[in-house]
């Protein structure tokens, strides 16, 4: 599917330290945008996508987390409790950056990208909503979405389409 019209680098996103960063800063890497939450069913993912950072981080790979609260309030605390967290956890070192949403009038300008150029299952009926923590987008070098995951294929199903994208 083409991407739609603008691009992934034209958008900027918090951190969790309140830096402002630009997807730009991204640009001729490969992403894989996850939105996380610290007590959902899936939140021991956050092992095994710091296990694809530290093994792909070299060659070009780029995990981001994007925190959000909107599925069962599994997100609540603060920039400093979810920092923590994942550090003392999972010991994350990809970006972690604020709490957004993802959904809804106030989803962030990212996620409302990502869900135009890969809508997901039910994209057709306009039902292009992020259904759960724990989504995964990859994203080429180029910038643009190649493919979308629901919170249940594991980071490490991701290793062989990374590789494709890193070569490529």
């Amino acid at each position: 599917m083409p991407s739609q019209e603008g691009s992934i680098y034209e958008i900027s996103a918090r951190m969790l330290d309140g830096r402002t960063v630009s997807m730009g800063e991204f640009r001729g890497r490969v992403l894989l945008i996850v939105n996380t939450a610290s007590f959902c069913g899936f939140t021991s993912q956050y092992a095994g996508l710091e296990k694809l950072y530290e093994t792909y981080k070299q060659r070009g790979f780029e995990v981001l987390g994007f925190p959000c609260n909107q599925f069962g309030g599994q997100e609540p605390g603060p920039a400093s409790q979810i920092g923590a967290f994942c550090e003392r956890n999972y010991g994350v070192s990809f970006p972690i950056f604020e709490k957004i949403d993802v959904n809804g009038a106030e989803a962030h300008p990212l996620y409302r990208f990502l869900k135009q150029n890969r809508p997901g299952k039910l994209g057709m009926f306009g039902l292009d909503g992020i259904r759960w923590n724990f989504t995964k987008f990859l994203v080429d070098r180029n910038g643009n979405v190649v493919e979308r995951f629901g919170s249940s294929t594991v980071p490490g199903k991701l290793s062989g389409k990374i590789e494709e994208l890193l070569e490529g």
